[in-house]
C-alpha cells in the first residue's frame, strides 16, 4: 500500500484541492492552454487536428456553419478511423506495444499487441467484405465486453460501414428495434459472456430478435462462452471460420470527416429508438485531445476505463481515443464482485493500472462494501481517476480520492453525453479542484448557463453556445427530431436537459436533468441537492430521490436508500436522515418517506433510472426495463416499497 499522503508538494486551502509540482510540470496541458483556447477556438481545434490525426488529405476548412444545426467539421477532410487507431502505429515503435489487455470473469487473458491488432482487423474487414458489407452498410453489434468487438468495430470503419453497438443487457425486442431503424445488414454477436460464473445465452436473445428483422443478411457468432446455441444454417456464420479463410490486408477505406462513423441508440426512451449519429473526422479529433489533455497519456500508460462497450464512454474511451493516441487500454468482462468484492483492486494491482475512469455509481458501490477490499491491494500505480456518468457527489468524491488515490491522485469529474460525443466540462490535471464540480469547460467548448429568457445566469440550464466537433450530426432517418429535440427550446445553443450552477470560482456543478427537479410547495429543489444530503451521513451509501404528486404540496419527496454494510433500516434511522436534510437544506426539503432498499435501477453506464421510481411512486404501471443493467432491481424494490405502503 502507498503512504497515505496529501496531494505531496501540494495543498487544500478552503475547500480547494490544488495540484502538486510534479504534475504541474509534466502534465501534457499547460497553464496557458484555457487563455489560448479562448482566443482562438478554431484555431485550438485546427493544432488539434492537425498534431493527432493522419489524414489521407487535408480538410479545406476547420467549421461549416453555413447551414446551423447541421454544423461540419473539417472540411473535405479524408481520414479513416482504422488507419489512426492501428495502421499508423505498426508503422512506429509500437508495433509490438501491448494495444489491449483482456481478462474475463472466469480468468481469461489475451494481450493483443498493435501488431497482433492490426492484422486480425484486417482478417476481419476482409471476412466481413466477403458477407457483401461495403462503405455505408450498416452493422449491428450485440457483444459482450470482448477484444472480438473492439475489432469488429475498426473492422467496420475500416470498410467504412457505420456500425451500431447494442448493449448485451438489451432485451431481444430492443435489439430488434434497433436493427430496424438503421436497416443493418450484418449481426455480429456472441455465443454468450460469463455473469458470476455462469454463461448468459446472448445469441438465443439474438435469435428471438431476428425473428422479424428482414434487412439481415448474416449473423456472425463469436465462440467466447462454449454454450450450446441454435444455428441457422445460410444465415448464421462461425467468426473463427471467417478469420481462418480471409485475407491478411484490406485497404482503408478514405472516409471524408463528415462521412457518417457510427449510430448509438440512447437509453431510457420510449417509443421508436433514438439514433444518434457521429461522423469520423471532428469525433476522432476531440476524443484524442480529451483523452489526451484530461488523463494526461503519457507512452507507458495502462489506461482502464470500466464502461461497456456498448455505450458512448465504452466507443469513445474504451476503444477509439485510446487506440488512437497509442495507449494501451484494459477490458474486462464481468462482475465486479465476482469471485470477491476486491475483483477490480485485485486486477488494478496486477495489471498496474496507472489512470482509472469509472461511474459515481459503483464508486457508491465500492464504498458501500468498505475499505477493507482496496486495501488489500497496492494501488500506487494510479496517477489520475476520473468519474463519468453523472455528477459525484462530494461525500463520493473524498471517498474515491483518499482510499483508491491514496490522497494524491486528481480526480477528473467530466461531465458529457452521449450526443456530445466526448468530454465537454472536465478539471485537468493542472486544475485546482473542488469534490462534487466538473470546474471547466474543456478548452475550445463554450458552454454556459442561462435561464429560460437566454439571460446569463448562476443557476439554469446548462447549453452549449457554439458547435464543438465531436457533436452529434443528427437523429439516425429523423433530421426534424434532431432539430427538436437538442435545439428548438433555445434556437441556436445545444440543450439536451441538464441543470447546473455556478461557484464563486466560475466552476460549474452540474445539478441533473432538469425534469429531476421538484417542486415542493412552491420551492424548486433539484434531486441531486437531496440526494447529496443523504449522502453524507454516514449510515448510506447511496440515494435517489423522486417526486410524487401531493394535493398540497404539489410534489412530496420520496428517497431510496441503500445503507452500508453494517446498517440497519429504522424508524430512528429514518428520523435521522429527514433531519439531517433538513439541517442541510431546509425544512422543507425533508423526504416524506424512506424506503430502505439493496439496489437502485440503473443503466449499465450508471445511470440512475428515477422515471421507474417515479412510476413506483405514483402507483404507476412500471416503463420500459429495457436499458436496466438489471431488469429485475426493480421488482424487488416494488416488492419492498409495497410491501411498506401496506
Amino acid at each position: 500500500m502507498r503512504k497515505e499522503g496529501i496531494l505531496e508538494n501540494g495543498r487544500i486551502e478552503n475547500g480547494v484541492f490544488y495540484p502538486p509540482a510534479e504534475i504541474l510540470e509534466k502534465a501534457n496541458a499547460k497553464a496557458d492552454i484555457y487563455e489560448l483556447a479562448k482566443k482562438d477556438r478554431l484555431g485550438f481545434w485546427d493544432t488539434q487536428a492537425k498534431e493527432l490525426v493522419s489524414w489521407f488529405k487535408s480538410y479545406d476548412k476547420v467549421l461549416d456553419d453555413s447551414n446551423a444545426p447541421f454544423y461540419k467539421w473539417f472540411v473535405n477532410g479524408k481520414l479513416n478511423m482504422s488507419y489512426n487507431c492501428i495502421d499508423r502505429h505498426v508503422k512506429s515503435d509500437r508495433r509490438n506495444k501491448a494495444a489491449i489487455i483482456y481478462e474475463s470473469e472466469i480468468g481469461k487473458q489475451v494481450c493483443l499487441t498493435y501488431g497482433m491488432l492490426y492484422k486480425l482487423v484486417n482478417k476481419f474487414a476482409n471476412a466481413l467484405s466477403g458477407l457483401g458489407v461495403k462503405k455505408g452498410d450498416r452493422v449491428v453489434l450485440y457483444m459482450p465486453m470482448i477484444p472480438e468487438a473492439a475489432i469488429a468495430m475498426l473492422a467496420c470503419t475500416r470498410i467504412g460501414a457505420p456500425h451500431s453497438l447494442v448493449f448485451g443487457g438489451f432485451s431481444p425486442d430492443s435489439l430488434r428495434d434497433r436493427i430496424n431503424d438503421c436497416q443493418a445488414k450484418v449481426l455480429i454477436t456472441s455465443d454468450g459472456n460469463f455473469r458470476r460464473g455462469k454463461p448468459f445465452p446472448l445469441k438465443n436473445n439474438a435469435d428471438k430478435a431476428m425473428e422479424d428483422t428482414p434487412s439481415i443478411e448474416k449473423c456472425v457468432v463469436v465462440k467466447n462462452a462454449g454454450n450450446e446455441i441454435d444455428f441457422v444454417e445460410g444465415r448464421d456464420v462461425w467468426y473463427h471460420d471467417l478469420m481462418a479463410k480471409a485475407g491478411n490486408y484490406y485497404e482503408p477505406e478514405p472516409m471524408d470527416a463528415e462521412d457518417m462513423l457510427f449510430i448509438l441508440y440512447t437509453s431510457g426512451t420510449t417509443g421508436k429508438p433514438k439514433g444518434v449519429v457521429h461522423t469520423t473526422g471532428g469525433y476522432l479529433v476531440q476524443i484524442q485531445s480529451t483523452l489526451k489533455y484530461v488523463f494526461d497519456i503519457k507512452e507507458d500508460d495502462v489506461y482502464w476505463c470500466t464502461a461497456d462497450i456498448g455505450w458512448i464512454t465504452g466507443h469513445s474511451y474504451v476503444v477509439y481515443a485510446p487506440l488512437a493516441l497509442g495507449s494501451t487500454t484494459f477490458m474486462y468482462d464481468g462482475t465486479i464482485d465476482y469471485p470477491d468484492k476486491d475483483r477490480i483492486w485485485e486486477m488494478a494491482e496486477r495489471y498496474g493500472v496507472t489512470k482509472f475512469y469509472t461511474a459515481p455509481t459503483a464508486i457508491r458501490t465500492f464504498m458501500k462494501w468498505g475499505v477493507e477490499y482496496p486495501k488489500r491491494h497496492d494501488l500506487s500505480a494510479i496517477k489520475i481517476l476520473g468519474s463519468v456518468g453523472e455528477a459525484i457527489n462530494p461525500e463520493a468524491w473524498m471517498w474515491y480520492y483518499e482510499n483508491i488515490g491514496g490522497g494524491q491522485a486528481p480526480i477528473m469529474d467530466t461531465w458529457w453525453q452521449t450526443e456530445t460525443g466526448a468530454f465537454m466540462c472536465t478539471p485537468l490535471p493542472i486544475t485546482p479542484l473542488k469534490p462534487g464540480t466538473a470546474t471547466y469547460p474543456f478548452p475550445g467548448i463554450e458552454l454556459d448557463i442561462i435561464d429560460e429568457q437566454k439571460n446569463p445566469a448562476d443557476e439554469g440550464y446548462l447549453v452549449v453556445k457554439s458547435p464543438w466537433p465531436a457533436m452529434l450530426r443528427t437523429v439516425y432517418g429523423d433530421d426534424q427530431r434532431y432539430i427538436d429535440t437538442y435545439w428548438k427550446h433555445f434556437g441556436d445553443c445545444y440543450f439536451a436537459g441538464d441543470g447546473a450552477k455556478r461557484d464563486e470560482l466560475g466552476y460549474i456543478w452540474v445539478t441533473g436533468r432538469v425534469d429531476d427537479v421538484l417542486n415542493v410547495s412552491g420551492h424548486r429543489l433539484g434531486t441531486a441537492e437531496v440526494e447529496s444530503a443523504l449522502d453524507e451521513c454516514e449510515e448510506v451509501a447511496e440515494s435517489a430521490v423522486v417526486g410524487k404528486k401531493h394535493a398540497v404540496k404539489g410534489e412530496a419527496i420520496h428517497a431510496f436508500v441503500i445503507l452500508k454494510d453494517g446498517f440497519t433500516g429504522n424508524a430512528e434511522l429514518i428520523d435521522k436522515l429527514r433531519r439531517h436534510v433538513g439541517v442541510k437544506i431546509g425544512p422543507i426539503a425533508r423526504p416524506d418517506d424512506i424506503v430502505f432498499i439493496s439496489e437502485l435501477p440503473k443503466t449499465r453506464s450508471g445511470k440512475i433510472m428515477r422515471r421507474l421510481l417515479r412510476d413506483l411512486a405514483e402507483g404507476r404501471a412500471i416503463g420500459d426495463v429495457t436499458t436496466l443493467a438489471d431488469p429485475g432491481a426493480i421488482n424487488e424494490i416494488a416488492a419492498t416499497y409495497l410491501g411498506k405502503e401496506d
